[in-house]
């Protein structure tokens, strides 16, 4: 299997690796930060339509049974990552699965456990912190060193399992959108997400807070930035050092999107119906993917998956700020009802779906725990 990792080059160029960034594209759409209970109404309200339409208020949770809920709500991404069978583990970013002990020397021992679960594996610094359950790059962060994982620790809840895995130091990261119905022999990429890390240059002069407020689209996220670079907002950033604003590839954490679907070829989908099939009823989510050349990662190669979102993950370019309204929902709506049908599919091959009290509780649960997760990278 070619892995050309290190394709994934080092280089300093803004977004290497990468597809160009329009530059002429508003900085956001005037959507992409609306409340969520405003800008999802339309769609639970179609998803409503589709309960009566196929018999099922939760039939999305029967959409890939070889996941707990589907994984629309609640998934363990350490469970969802080890669906992957091993004629396509290789192109997963290597993992592990940690506990936050509770009680007296809770932070010593989780971490003499850390450390020695990363020996193990052959993990080495630096590595990506980030919870088990979560969505929205909640809690994802860098860490460097054993005191770097410490801090991460000790701020992580108690009784919580968080992951660490290998960091894929590149610029290219993307969200590929893979769907099969039960009776089709092959699946589909039906979204392609290209994301880019937004970052400021020092010029030897002003400070990290005052390159922020510059930047035309910095300034005006500026929220999303100033929390996590706290420690150097008054620090002179030297005239061509780079600094990256945003690591956890999310829209809502300062990240850019971008519609790349005119970019997916029948490579590509061959490999993501290979890996998808790898993982038994699997047959709806998103891969976000992270790689360092993007034609090898169109040849389907070169690439590192980082994470696997089932039933809840989203067709995510349609927060590229260059997108309609009407178009997103379309998108949305073509989704959900992907969602539907695929549930009514299963469950005519017996497979039941989840419980709407049951996956409440699921729900709560991750909400609950999203509230006391560290500030994100």
């Amino acid at each position: 299997m070619q892995m050309d990792l290190l394709a994934l080059n080092a280089s300093d160029k803004p977004h290497a690796g990468m597809p160009a960034l329009d530059a002429s594209a508003a900085e956001t759409s005037w959507f992409e930060f609306a409340p969520a209970h405003l800008f999802y109404t339309p769609i639970a309200l179609y998803c409503g339509w589709l309960s009566l339409r196929h018999l099922g208020l939760t039939l999305p949770t029967g959409s890939n049974p070889s996941l707990p809920y589907s994984g629309l709500v609640g998934e363990s991404k350490h469970d969802v990552l080890r669906q992957i069978g091993e004629s396509a583990r290789a192109w997963v970013s290597p993992y592990v699965k940690i506990l936050r002990w509770r009680g007296e020397d809770a932070v010593g021992r989780t971490l003499d456990e850390a450390k020695t679960e990363m020996r193990e594996a052959g993990l080495v610094y630096p590595l990506v912190a980030k919870p088990d359950i979560g969505m929205r790059g909640a809690g994802v962060q860098v860490v460097k060193s054993d005191t770097d994982l410490q801090a991460y620790i000790r701020s992580f809840p108690p009784g919580a399992n968080f992951i660490l895995q290998t960091l894929v130091d590149a610029e290219g990261e993307a969200g590929v959108f893979y769907v099969r119905h039960p009776d089709e022999e092959k699946g589909r990429v039906i979204s392609l997400t290209l994301k880019y890390f937004p970052s400021v240059t020092g010029d030897g002069t002003h400070t990290l807070r005052e390159l922020i407020f510059a930047d035309a689209r910095a300034g005006k996220l500026a929220h999303l930035y100033l929390e996590r670079h706290r420690s150097r907002l008054s620090e002179v950033i030297p005239a061509g050092e780079k600094v990256r604003l945003a690591f956890a590839g999310n829209h809502c954490r300062g990240t850019i999107f971008r519609n790349g679907n005119d970019e997916i070829t029948d490579a590509m989908t061959d490999r993501f119906d290979e890996i998808a099939k790898s993982m038994g009823d699997f047959f709806v989510g998103r891969f976000d993917v992270r790689f360092g050349d993007f034609d090898a990662f169109k040849a389907g190669h070169g690439f590192r998956i980082i994470e696997v979102n089932g039933a809840g993950g989203e067709a995510t370019h349609i927060w590229d700020s260059r997108t309609k309204l009407y178009e997103a929902y379309g998108t949305l709506m073509r989704q959900f009802g992907h969602l539907y049908a695929i549930g009514a599919k299963n469950r005519r091959l017996g497979h039941k779906p989840t419980p709407l009290r049951k996956l409440i509780k699921a729900w709560w649960h991750e909400k609950r725990l999203t509230g006391h997760y560290p500030i994100t990278h």
